[in-house]
């Protein structure tokens, strides 16, 4: 079977497109994380909150977002973005309502991690880590 000289060139350009496609997925993955699960309303956590924001602001976040330092969001580990989270600082009794758009490896054991502005709104920020209620809004 002869091939045409253009056949030719259109078949060696695709498997070239196709080779650096899949060449530059491969190379540009993340962290792996589970799949998102989304959370019913009303259901509670308890655990260790930490917080982010110097050397962050102005990024992207997870959900491709821009992260805003001084806003009210949150980064959880499997949580679906866009869920309403009323966090509780069990330390001092305040609490935020924050929307979560980033994820974070879970391999120091803490539960959240809030933007600057939400640790601010509750007393986080001196303390740096502490003990956290959390409540799906939806």
């Amino acid at each position: 079977m002869r091939t045409s000289a253009r056949g030719l060139r259109a078949a060696l350009a695709s498997a070239a497109l196709f080779a650096f496609a899949a060449g530059g997925c491969s190379s540009h993955r993340g962290p792996a994380f589970p799949p998102a699960i989304v959370p019913h309303a009303g259901t509670v956590a308890t655990g260790i909150a930490s917080w982010y924001g110097p050397g962050y602001d102005g990024k992207r976040t997870s959900s491709g977002e821009v992260y805003d330092q001084d806003g009210l969001t949150a980064a959880h580990y499997d949580w679906a973005f866009g869920t309403r989270v009323r966090v509780t600082f069990l330390e001092t009794g305040r609490s935020v309502v924050v929307r979560i758009n980033d994820r974070f490896a879970n391999h120091k054991g803490r539960l959240i991690d809030l933007s600057r502005g939400a640790a601010r709104a509750i007393g986080l920020i001196g303390p740096g880590t502490g003990r956290v209620r959390l409540e799906v809004l939806g």
